[in-house]
């Protein structure tokens, strides 16, 4: 996916989830964070960030906080609404890996949870939930950066649902570069390792998507099935 007038920006604070304080043509401007994870590593005095301007003109914030440089890593894109969009932009081409689509659905219910997509490929009735990985360490991706009562809640689902005969998977897109793998992060939440473990157990399969990232861009760039 591509963002269209983005503008740079150096990183100041983030007071809370939803709002970080940036330097911007020599002023203080308060942006909108679009990413509720902690990116602690990332959110750093000095940082260079990218802004987006928001298509909604009575916000109060004018930009959108989509995207920041790591030191050692590249560009991080932490736009929380942007690997379901790489995602769908990857199955509208024709994917081997769910090749002849005959129908595709985003935002799906199933039970009491909306997972990301469903699409059939003939006899193939699949789900797959999307998540986007932003935090690194030494080289590997870890899920989640901050406690994810959905996302466990998310794994358990699809567990079932493997067990009524759906070809379920889990999907980390990875949103920065050089990173080919995620573990989950048991040390922040282990109730998602050991959610993870039993889907894994019931028959979810776990796909990686590596990414080419830069500051107006976030593209799939290639996809690893985990064994």
């Amino acid at each position: 996916m591509k963002y269209e007038n983005i503008t740079h920006a150096k990183f100041i604070e983030r007071p809370n989830r939803f709002v970080a304080y940036v330097e911007l043509n020599g002023k203080v401007e308060k942006v909108h964070v679009k990413n509720t994870g902690r990116c602690r590593e990332l959110l750093l005095p000095g940082s260079d960030v990218v802004l987006v301007q928001t298509d909604k003109p009575a916000r109060k914030t004018k930009y959108d906080l989509i995207a920041v440089y790591k030191k050692g890593l590249g560009w991080v894109n932490i736009d929380s609404q942007a690997p379901n969009q790489a995602v769908k932009e990857w199955l509208d081409s024709s994917p081997a890996l769910f090749e002849n689509i005959s129908l595709l659905k985003p935002e799906y219910t199933y039970g009491k949870l909306r997972v990301d997509f469903y699409l059939e490929c003939g006899a193939r009735k699949i789900l797959i939930e999307v998540k986007g990985c932003t935090l690194e360490i030494d080289g590997i991706g870890y899920f989640p950066d901050a406690p994810t009562e959905r996302g466990v809640k998310h794994l358990y689902e699809l567990a079932e649902a493997a067990g009524k005969g759906y070809e379920c998977y889990i999907a980390f897109v990875i949103a920065m570069p050089g990173v080919r793998k995620v573990l989950p992060n048991v040390k922040t939440h282990p109730e998602f390792g050991t959610a993870l473990a039993a889907a894994r157990e019931a028959g979810v399969k776990v796909l990686y998507f590596p990414c080419h990232v830069a500051p107006d861009e976030l593209r799939i760039a290639d996809i690893v099935l985990d064994s």
